[in-house]
């Protein structure tokens, strides 16, 4: 009896790896991109993963992983306030689900669907990956900020060639393939860039095997709070479309049990507990959701043990170095396509809504929101400054509470 449970779980964690390998390259590059530790956003997602099973009696298949749409508020922060200040924006950024767990809970999703339409949401996830425009054309031309940090040529080839293979990856790749496009990129763009002579190992080689990651304090900013909280608009309605999309690969309704209500609190407590420990805040992965819909396997032990060895990996001193070790144009062809591709989530949210951009009020929505977010509109009241994904969410939601709806623009 004993051996059979012991090769059950030596089954699990199998299949539990796969899933970390599945959700790896997604997960490492948000640190990669603004700055925070690797090893802290492997422990964060291990963490947050176990928390958010607690929350939810361990009933939901799903795995919390880096979330893209905080890089821009991350970048933007870390250059305005330092480190210290960033990590407790995102730790207050964990309770913006709070929020909208308690409005579930007690008026029911609809009220969310009221207040944050496909209008407000559409444009906002738009910005997300349009205020990065240029720090990934930056990073693909070997740039970092205005100083030339590797040869301009060679790295042009670089991150085409990552770009290159990423694409190939993602439209001609198998299923399975194609669920780790970022990872095959990185890798091929990493051997490439070994192979010119481009990648400098001696860190790696220097680097221990066993350390234990550097944990910075958070420190007290509400202008920092502030900042971030409408951040985690986008990811928390993304949140519920995972908890649904879930559900429809696995047959069972966790939006009634054990209750999107609990889902959305044990994701924002993922989220505080990233941002203390100094990570980037965690979302539900959709491309652990193709995994377990292609393997067939919904058993969500298989997260815990995905959690259990992204907590381990967090203490791989030599592989930290290898990711440090990464060349800055490799990461640049992937963030052309990855940035694009969340600007494209937000247009198509609008298009499966059907928002009709004739009616005046959603056009001045989504017409406003876009400038605003992507010509870096700053709005200062006293010592606070609103800015980015923040300042547009809380725009996009004024206006669409304000502005009536009125009937389409007739064409002549």
């Amino acid at each position: 009896m004993g051996s059979v449970w012991v090769g059950h779980q030596f089954k699990l964690a199998l299949a539990g790896a796969q899933i970390l390998f599945v959700a790896f390259g997604a997960m490492v590059l948000v640190p990669l991109l603004t700055g925070l530790n690797p090893a802290l956003a492997l422990m964060g997602a291990g963490v947050g993963t176990l928390l958010f099973q607690i929350c939810t009696k361990r009933k939901v298949p799903i795995y919390l992983g880096s979330s893209f749409a905080f890089i821009a508020p991350i970048i933007y922060a870390m250059q305005e306030w330092g480190l210290g200040s960033t990590m407790f924006g995102l730790f207050a950024a964990g309770f913006m689900y709070f929020v909208f767990a308690a409005l579930i809970k007690w008026r029911g999703l609809a009220s969310v669907h009221r207040l944050l339409p496909p209008v407000v949401i559409g444009p906002v996830i738009m910005v997300i990956g349009l205020s990065v425009a240029m720090v990934a054309c930056n990073m693909a031309m070997g740039k970092s900020g205005d100083k030339q940090v590797v040869d301009y040529a060679h790295s042009l080839f670089l991150s085409g060639f990552t770009f290159a293979v990423t694409v190939i990856v993602t439209v001609f790749g198998s299923k399975m393939m194609r669920l780790i496009p970022i990872l095959i990129g990185v890798a091929a763009g990493y051997i490439m860039a070994l192979l010119t002579g481009m990648v400098d190992t001696s860190a790696m080689a220097a680097a221990p095997w066993f350390a234990v990651p550097h944990f910075a304090t958070p420190q007290v900013n509400w202008q920092a709070a502030l900042f971030m909280l409408p951040v985690a608009i986008a990811p928390a309605i993304e949140h519920i479309g995972g908890i649904m999309a879930i559900g429809k690969v696995t047959g069972n309704d966790y939006v009634k049990d054990p209750g999107l209500h609990r889902t959305l609190a044990g994701d924002g407590l993922g989220v505080c507990i990233a941002g203390l420990i100094g990570g980037p805040p965690v979302t539900t992965y959709g491309e652990v959701t193709g995994a377990v819909m292609i393997t067939k396997n919904s058993n969500p032990v298989i997260m815990t043990w995905a959690a259990v060895f992204a907590i381990l990996m967090a203490f791989f001193g030599k592989f930290n170095a290898f990711l440090s070790s990464i060349p800055l144009p490799v990461m640049g062809g992937i963030m052309l396509l990855l940035f694009g591709t969340i600007a494209s989530l937000g247009l198509k949210t609008l298009i499966d809504a059907k928002v009709d951009l004739m009616q005046p009020r959603n056009l001045v929505i989504v017409s406003s929101v876009l400038i605003v977010g992507v010509g870096g509109m700053v709005v200062k009241i006293g010592t606070m400054a609103f800015a980015g994904v923040g300042l547009c969410a809380l725009l996009a939601i004024v206006l669409n509470l304000l502005l009536p709806a009125g009937t389409s623009v007739q064409a002549e």
